[in-house]
């Protein structure tokens, strides 16, 4: 059996593909503009007081943090994406294996549709990445006194390869990996599966996330013990560690968390109620969309506590052109980070459609079908909000402790809330807007389709 009715069968989740392209356009504009600002900020061709003025701002040192940071976030937020992309497909490839796909037919067939999706969104990326954002990002370097007015701005080629290989390479082994097991199991057992959903986490997936955990408390208690400098800069690892195993464990982290927050939605009617029942039914599907949500909480948080408890303690946040490169870097990345969250959220309520037709004909009004995705969207908002706070804070603390001698942050309640309604406001218009969707069209045909 060739290769081709795999590809039929994978043809009705386009929506989950577009999401795949999004993340690896985006990973790739963030790698490009990290890599061309690396490229123009090199001493390569500078006068000696441009070198000297470049080794002491540490600009140099910053752009290879941030290509580092933001290569580290596209690998993970694209293996996320792809792994839901494909899980979504688990039905339709479990239906092709049991009327005789291969299951290296299965496979062959996923890793085509991820890499023709990736190498357009790399091309893209490298193209806006280096071609626009890194132009504003040295113009604000310059505006800030942190590179001197002799550097410029150098577009490089050297991005491509390298958005390329992130892009393109992440994108074939998440899909080849998440689609491995799956298409080895029986055909019978794999419907069953992709009904049921998978219940564990698997025997290389659960000790990794542990171990990532494990290692951020450990590093984070190590780091109080130094001096303030070598734990701000170490605290970035510090993070990345935290959010890794928050990804890696999913389900077991997401969960718990999910049912303490949805417990009081149980008081505020039926739609409440129903939204309570769905997430804690699903940890899965709902792991998938609060763990972009964590990065996106997580890097803002950190960075903007860690300048306004300077300010509180000291009364200065430090220097303006410090903080500026550090807030820009930032949005960057919780930008990036913010628009996978969205796509994966987008994604997951595209997947709902057949369950939302269900709720259709089974009576239910559209009111309360949009008042039950409002409310999934508050419960994935908060729960993300407290992992993501629980990781600021984790990862603050030995800064903190070393810096001021005590490892409490201090947040103005105006920042809080502007992170918790940004927060709630991309949850809402994510599952709102294919929900509506969804609705417009007559139950009975969606579910014929299906």
């Amino acid at each position: 059996m060739s290769t081709g009715l795999a590809h039929s069968a994978l043809r009705g989740h386009r929506p989950a593909f577009a999401g795949t392209f999004v993340a690896a356009l985006f990973a790739a504009t963030v790698v490009s503009a990290s890599m061309t600002l690396l490229v123009s900020t090199s001493a390569k061709g500078l006068s000696a007081p441009a070198r000297a003025a470049l080794a002491a701002n540490g600009v140099g040192d910053t752009g290879v943090v941030m290509l580092i940071g933001s290569i580290y976030l596209s690998i993970f937020v694209i293996a996320s994406t792809m792994g839901t992309a494909v899980t979504q497909q688990h039905r339709e490839l479990a239906l092709v294996r049991a009327i005789g796909a291969r299951p290296r037919q299965v496979r062959r067939a996923v890793v085509v549709q991820a890499v023709a999706a990736a190498v357009p969104a790399a091309l893209a990326g490298s193209l806006l990445g280096g071609g626009l954002v890194s132009r504003v990002w040295l113009a604000g370097l310059r505006a800030h006194g942190l590179v001197p007015a002799e550097v410029t701005y150098r577009f490089s080629w050297l991005a491509l390869p390298v958005c390329l290989a992130v892009a393109v390479v992440t994108s074939a082994l998440a899909a080849l990996l998440a689609s491995l097991r799956f298409s080895l199991l029986r055909p019978a057992r794999a419907l069953d599966e992709a009904s049921a959903g998978r219940r564990g986490l698997g025997r290389v997936r659960a000790p990794l996330g542990v171990l990532a955990v494990a290692g951020g408390v450990g590093l984070s208690v190590a780091l109080a013990h130094q001096s303030s400098d070598d734990a701000a800069q170490a605290s970035f690892l510090v993070l990345l560690l935290f959010c890794a195993g928050t990804g890696l464990l999913g389900p077991r982290i997401v969960g718990p968390a999910a049912w303490l927050v949805s417990a009081p939605a149980r008081r505020f009617g039926g739609s409440a109620r129903l939204a309570m029942l769905n997430v804690r039914s699903q940890p899965r599907r709902f792991a998938a969309a609060v763990v972009p949500l964590v990065l996106v909480t997580g890097f803002g948080l950190t960075k903007i506590a860690m300048h306004t408890t300077a300010a509180y303690r000291t009364g200065s946040p430090g220097s303006t052109g410090e903080v500026w490169l550090d807030y820009f870097g930032t949005g960057l990345y919780a930008g990036f980070a913010a628009i996978a969250a969205a796509n994966t959220l987008a994604m997951i309520s595209f997947e709902r459609r057949r369950d939302i037709a269900l709720l259709r004909v089974v009576g239910t009004l559209p009111g309360q079908v949009r008042s039950m995705a409002a409310w999934e969207a508050g419960i994935v908002a908060a729960t993300a909000l407290v992992l993501g706070a629980a990781v600021a804070l984790a990862t603050l603390a030995p800064m903190l402790a070393s810096a001021f001698g005590s490892w409490i942050p201090y947040l103005p309640w105006p920042a809080a809330l502007a992170v918790a309604g940004a927060t709630l406001a991309l949850t809402l218009l994510a599952t709102g807007i294919p929900v509506r969707s969804a609705l417009r069209r007559r139950a009975i045909r969606t579910l014929a389709a299906s």
